[in-house]
């Protein structure tokens, strides 16, 4: 069983542990904090991003198609109206290799039924653009 802990370190600060393999992730606060960590909304972001990406993995595993080098940007935009939250997430795949048609529509199919974005409400704008033969240094 895996079990995740958070713990508050003090100064904004904060620690998630994952066990029982002791994986780590330090979090901090961007508005009162140095900023230095992955803020909750970074998390956010790499969440739904990687939930789509391993999505498109399964398929390309499947299908013997290679994602390996595949980089996501992520953006993150938020609002205080009618409350604070994360307004809009844009994401850009940039997939160094190209793919028939057929292939390309089963990834970003499979990248849309990533049920971490199937999670958030209607009100969040998650849009995303696949990009592919571009490469990029990580």
């Amino acid at each position: 069983m895996n079990t995740l802990k958070l713990t508050y370190d003090g100064d904004q600060h904060a620690t998630a542990l994952r066990e029982p393999h002791q994986n780590s992730v330090a979090i901090d606060c961007p508005y009162t904090a140095k900023g230095d960590e992955f803020s909750p909304g970074n998390l956010l972001g790499i969440s739904v991003a990687g939930c789509m990406l391993l999505s498109m993995g399964a398929v390309a595993q499947r299908d013997h198609l290679d994602l390996g080098g595949t980089i996501v940007d992520i953006e993150l935009t938020e609002t205080d109206k009618p409350f604070p939250h994360v307004d809009t997430i844009t994401m850009a795949f940039d997939i160094p290799r190209d793919f028939s048609a057929r292939d390309r529509d089963k990834l970003e199919r499979a990248a849309g039924l990533c049920p971490i974005k199937r999670s958030f409400r209607d009100e969040t704008t998650i849009t995303a653009t696949y990009n592919y033969a571009v490469s990029k240094a990580a």
